[in-house]
């Protein structure tokens, strides 16, 4: 008999004082760490996490991001939709296979928690005897995030606010948990005070030592709460190998782009001088920045780790430059030999408008000028124990007016609404989403949405530019090396279209990874063979409608 390897883990998330760029801030740390514990699993394997919540006054969850839940949709760790949250002294227990090699994140995923520094790596190795089709000597990994001095209550609160107040800039961008803020802008007061130190071993440059010669797997992921980013090793390139846990045709690349929510998997050789040390560096792209780079040190042994380069740091593309993120989004292609072609047409086309509204004078962000609200009771349980109170059993718009809306233009909106509907899909269908972006409330803007699927892959059929032509666009689709993804960029004043099979009973989240976008309604929701789905288990239960 066959025994399947079991990981099993226990974990505290508490809040703890941290000086991750310096300044001292409460974080929400996994076992006194932030970023939290990396899982390392090889695919089949099972894991079993004990999540203890001793946040004392907030309940918690954690999504298992990538991870697909195949037989398992209420280890999610969605609040609302596929478990009730873990309220504080609870120990919630999540079990779940890892089902397919590649690189993925854990985050929590209740209100705007993720952004207080809740989140880590999942590494997942192929099986035994199976060969990956790219060679490197060492494995490292490498999270990308950007941070913020107010708490998330303090954002929530100015997102629900009249007026609104927006959460603005990161202050600082992090690699690996550690960054660098100036203090000296500060009062000598706040310093002596020890709000601002920058001798504190926490916000000491994260520094990667490399051997000359050797080939490295940068295991490259983001979890930014808001901005867009690009990172490059001064000197050195990049070759884009793996993608949400696919393998890419080999891409050789100066720097990446990188959207809140994707992994990528790159191969830097060390190739350069080994006499110096080389800068790592994290731009903001996609939004004029305000936030200083984010530096690291790529470390030639056997120079002193902290020794900082003497050249000036990377500063990236420009900001502004759309049409070079669009040309890398496009380049992004399945592997040849590993490629997993896509159904040639689908059963369903959801088109998908993003845009921006105001309903009773509060700024939303919205899709098909509705905006989601979580429901009392988590949908899963709804589903499985026919509560239809619960939420609107009406579904939502499947498009927008699209030949009378003028997506440069800041729209009136004049129907704006709420609604905690979702998409109910046929089991085993094939469905086709068009997201389309369009002006925000402000003139000549458009912003950057990454949008994050639960419990599936999607294959990225294109991009464009402009509005959407749903008779001649469909005819420009990759469907012959399509790469797959869980999480995907929607460029500015363009359109994403993606397919996936609806396959996976459950009930799915699909929104934008940005905290205070998802926050202010900007998300979906798709349920699919729910009837398919096994007995709950009573650990979900307890909120709403329902009984533990």
């Amino acid at each position: 008999m066959m025994i399947i390897p079991f990981h099993y883990r226990r974990w505290e998330a508490k809040y703890e004082y941290k000086f991750l760029d310096c300044y001292k801030k409460l974080a929400i740390t996994i076992n006194g760490e932030t970023p939290g514990p990396t899982i390392i699993a090889q695919q089949g394997d099972t894991i079993v996490v004990d999540l203890k919540n001793s946040l004392l006054t907030e309940n918690v969850a954690i999504h298992w991001h990538g991870i697909r839940q195949i037989g398992t949709p209420w280890s999610d760790g969605t609040e609302g939709l596929t478990q009730c949250p873990s309220l504080p002294g609870e120990i919630h227990t999540y079990k779940f296979v890892v089902d397919r090699a590649g690189t993925f994140l854990y985050h929590a995923h209740y209100g705007m928690q993720r952004s207080a520094g809740l989140y880590g790596s999942i590494h997942v190795s192929v099986p035994n005897g199976v060969t990956e089709p790219f060679s490197y000597d060492y494995d490292k990994n490498i999270i990308l995030n950007d941070w913020y001095h107010q708490s998330t209550y303090e954002q929530a609160t100015g997102l629900s606010s009249i007026p609104f107040v927006w959460v603005g800039e990161p202050q600082s961008l992090l690699i690996q948990g550690r960054g660098r803020y100036n203090c000296s802008v500060l009062s000598t007061s706040s310093i002596e005070a020890g709000l601002c130190n920058t001798t504190n071993p926490d916000c000491s440059p994260y520094s990667m030592t490399v051997v000359s010669g050797k080939t490295y797997r940068l295991r490259i992921s983001s979890l930014t709460s808001l901005s867009a980013l690009n990172f490059e090793i001064e000197g050195h390139n990049m070759t884009v190998v793996e993608a949400d846990g696919h393998y890419v045709q080999p891409l050789i690349i100066k720097n990446l782009n990188i959207y809140s929510g994707e992994t990528y998997s790159v191969l830097v050789k060390a190739d350069q001088d080994p006499s110096r040390n080389y800068w790592a560096a994290v731009n903001v792209i996609g939004r004029q920045p305000q936030t200083p780079t984010g530096l690291g040190i790529f470390n030639y042994y056997p120079n002193h780790p902290l020794k900082s380069p003497t050249t000036t740091p990377p500063t990236g593309p420009l900001w502004n430059d759309s049409d070079y993120r669009f040309a890398q989004s496009l380049a992004i292609k399945a592997r040849q030999g590993y490629i997993d072609p896509p159904p040639q047409n689908s059963d369903r086309v959801i088109t998908l408008l993003n845009t921006q509204n105001r309903i009773d004078g509060y700024t939303k962000w919205a899709v098909n000028n509705v905006s989601f609200v979580f429901p009392n009771t988590p949908y899963l349980i709804a589903l499985k124990e026919n509560l239809t109170d619960t939420f609107d059993q009406s579904s939502p718009p499947e498009n927008y007016d699209s030949a009378n809306y003028d997506i440069y233009s800041i729209a009136k909106n004049p129907n704006a609404t709420y609604s905690n509907g979702i998409y109910r899909l046929e089991f085993n269908s094939t469905v086709d989403i068009v997201l389309q972006n369009a002006n925000t409330m402000n003139a000549n803007n458009s912003e950057t949405h990454p949008w994050h699927l639960h419990g599936h892959d999607f294959w990225v059929l294109g991009y464009g530019k402009g509005k959407f032509d749903s008779v001649n666009d469909p005819k420009k689709y990759n469907l012959i090396n399509p790469i797959k993804k869980n999480t995907v960029p929607l460029h500015t004043f363009g359109w994403t279209a993606l397919r996936f099979q609806a396959n996976n009973p459950g009930v799915w989240a699909f929104h934008c990874h940005i905290e205070s976008h998802f926050y202010m309604g900007m998300g979906v929701v798709f349920e699919e063979g729910v009837e398919r789905v096994g007995k709950l288990p009573t650990s979900i239960m307890g909120c709403g409608e329902t009984k533990s």
